[in-house]
Parts: C-alpha cells; structure tokens; sequence
C-alpha cells in the first residue's frame, strides 16, 4: 500500500473546508497513513467464513413476560393529583394551544 501524500492530505483539507498550515500537511499525511494502515490489517483479518455479528455474545431477551396484575384503579391513581379534568391529570397549557 503506498503512503498518503501531502498534497492528497491538501486536497482532504480543501473538501472539508479547513485550513492548514504546511507543517500540520506532512503531520497529518503522517497520521492518515497510520490509521489507512490499521484499517488494511483489520481487513486481513476478517474472514468470509465467519458470519457477521452485532455482538460479541449472544443476546437473550431479560425482559419478564407481559401479564395482567392487580393495579390502582382510575379513582387510585387520580386521588393524589393536584388537579384531575375528565378522569385525566390537568397539567398547565405549554403550548398555548385552542381547546
């Protein structure tokens, strides 16, 4: 693989619209050349006989079945509002709103 060069790093910095000073060029060529590399070996790793996954581990479902259960009645639930309208909680008007 060959080494990013300057002016492609010029030509990066001129599409995102950043300005860069020469030295910060040769720095950053540096870099990129860097991380291009640590890419191409994550790719040599990665075998077409291995099935992509989401997770490392399996995932199995933690939640607890839906069943019905003994609640608060509408009147339970009600009783400690500050305010109630029409069997429902009445809570200020925030987005001013015609009824």
């Amino acid at each position: 693989m060959s080494a990013i060069t300057r002016d492609e790093v010029a030509h990066l910095a001129r599409l995102s619209r950043l300005a860069l000073a020469d030295e910060e060029l040769d720095h950053f060529a540096a870099q990129l050349d860097v991380i291009i590399g640590a890419v191409a070996r994550v790719a040599e790793v990665a075998a077409d006989d291995i099935p992509p996954s989401s997770h490392a581990l399996p995932l199995t479902n933690v939640y607890r079945p839906d069943e019905v259960r003994p609640s608060l009645t509408p009147d339970q639930a009600l009783s400690g509002a500050p305010a109630v309208e029409d069997g429902r909680f009445r809570v200020p008007r925030i987005l001013g709103e015609e009824a």
